[in-house]
């Protein structure tokens, strides 16, 4: 007899609605008490200021999106039934709660008050902003909660098995609710961007796959410290130009949050913390790393255009830079091992393994393993490139161990030397030389007891 609540053969799982009934029963309530004391905390004030571009008084004020506007307190309770485990369930009021938790926070700490007076309107639409009024004050600006909400209960519905008229629709009406937060007059310009990068922010933090960040990555050594703590001055540094300017404010904090996600990912998360899955970053950690990645990829043109192609190392492997789907066809490779945590592979039919390694640290022993043993899975139908940004340390770092693994040459000092005829730009650290010194020592005590 099979346990209640248990999966039947040939049927889908359950949905786990009651625990999303659950979760509802906590986030409603709380979510009213918290918006309302933060709008009345900056009503008590007195004087908080307001944040708009002049362009803005241009921007129409349309009654009618009013509708969907208000529509996303129903998508929220809705969102749950998209839900298929209680895992994703907990995930996406997790997601739900630290919005509510960081918006709030911000709001505290840094009122806004909406600046224009909207105009009056009558009928069902004037009912809907009476109502709205009553208990939404014109405070609570940036972040938008609104915005960050839908960017959460957007990916719920978007995750539905639908067809493309449905999905069309699940878009459409999305991106309508996300410009009534301008077409209502409810939220300066501001608050959108600010609103999607707290939204994206939860998504990363609660991903759909893997652990959350919040879970310590790797070891933590002297030179991750260092490098954290770089792009900690980076992150606060773009943050203070931000200030400073007015139109750009957008685009540097965007970039002040890409870095110090960096800087997060260095100090604690480690390589999990870009979220790249087989080849493939996260929907959230494309847009908030998206500043960075732009920058690793123009660095990694700029070290390496006076020497833009791979080299070839021995048999079917090649070693260098990550390359674009024209590099690959042009070479003709059939498989690509790429080392990079924080670089995009380029899409294609070839074969593909992935091992996200943090850019200027080294690799332990073991990941230099798993590098090797990819790459010698990856052979037999063509050429294989094993590639990271620049092509001179991590993967110089794998080729080095599969070489040793392989039995190509007989210990890592001569396969290092081999790399260095065949790409002398190769950088082998003092950090990456320990490792494989580490790994040959596994090698010789695994062949001495075979």
């Amino acid at each position: 007899m099979s346990q209640a609540g248990a999966a039947v053969p040939g049927r889908s799982a359950p949905l786990p609605w009651k625990r999303g009934v659950l979760w509802l029963l906590f986030l409603g309530p709380f979510f009213f008490l918290s918006y309302g004391y933060a709008n009345h905390a900056a009503a008590a004030r007195g004087m908080v200021p307001s944040f708009y571009y002049a362009w803005e008084r241009r921007i129409p004020f349309l009654p009618w999106t009013i509708v969907p506007y208000w529509s996303i307190d129903l998508l929220y309770g809705f969102s749950f039934l998209c839900c298929r485990t209680p895992r994703e369930t907990d995930r996406h009021a997790l997601r739900l709660l630290s919005t509510q938790l960081i918006a709030v926070a911000c709001f505290l700490a840094f009122p806004l008050r909406f600046a224009f007076t909207r105009p009056l309107s009558d009928g069902l639409f004037g009912a809907l902003f009476a109502s709205l009024a009553a208990f939404d004050l014109p405070y609570n600006q940036a972040p938008s909660l609104h915005i960050a909400l839908l960017v959460l209960i957007w990916h719920q519905f978007a995750r539905l098995r639908a067809g493309p008229l449905l999905r069309l629709v699940i878009h459409g009406w999305a991106l309508l609710i996300g410009i009534s937060v301008l077409t209502t007059w409810q939220h300066h310009f501001i608050d959108v961007p600010t609103g999607a990068m707290l939204g994206l922010f939860c998504l990363w933090l609660w991903p759909d796959a893997g652990s959350t960040p919040l879970r310590r990555g790797g070891v933590m050594d002297k030179r991750r410290r260092r490098l954290a703590g770089t792009y900690g001055a980076g992150a606060l540094l773009a943050l203070l130009l931000a200030w400073w300017s007015h139109v750009l404010a957008p685009l540097l904090g965007w970039l002040a949050l890409a870095l110090a996600l960096v800087a997060w990912n260095y100090a604690h998360a480690g390589a999990a913390g870009f979220q790249k899955t087989d080849g493939r970053a996260s929907l959230a950690s494309a847009w908030l790393f998206a500043p960075y990645t732009l920058g690793a990829w123009i660095n990694a043109r700029l070290w390496t255009r006076q020497r833009p192609h791979p080299d070839h190392i021995i048999d079917d492997i090649w070693l260098g830079r990550l390359p674009d789907a024209a590099q690959m066809r042009a070479g003709g490779f059939a498989a690509l091992c790429d080392l990079t945590a924080e670089l995009p592979p380029p899409a294609g039919v070839w074969r593909y393994a992935g091992h996200p390694w943090l850019d200027l640290v080294a690799p332990d022993a073991d990941q230099l393993l798993a590098a090797a043993r990819s790459i010698d899975a990856l052979r037999g139908n063509g050429p294989v490139l094993v590639a990271c940004a620049l092509g001179y340390s991590r993967s110089a770092g794998a080729v080095a161990a599969w070489l040793r693994l392989s039995g190509r040459c007989p210990d890592m000092a001569s396969a290092l030397a081999l790399l260095a005829e065949r790409r002398p730009s190769v950088v082998i650290g003092a950090g990456l030389r320990a490792s494989l010194s580490e790994l040959d020592r596994q090698l010789q005590q695994g062949a001495a007891h075979a």
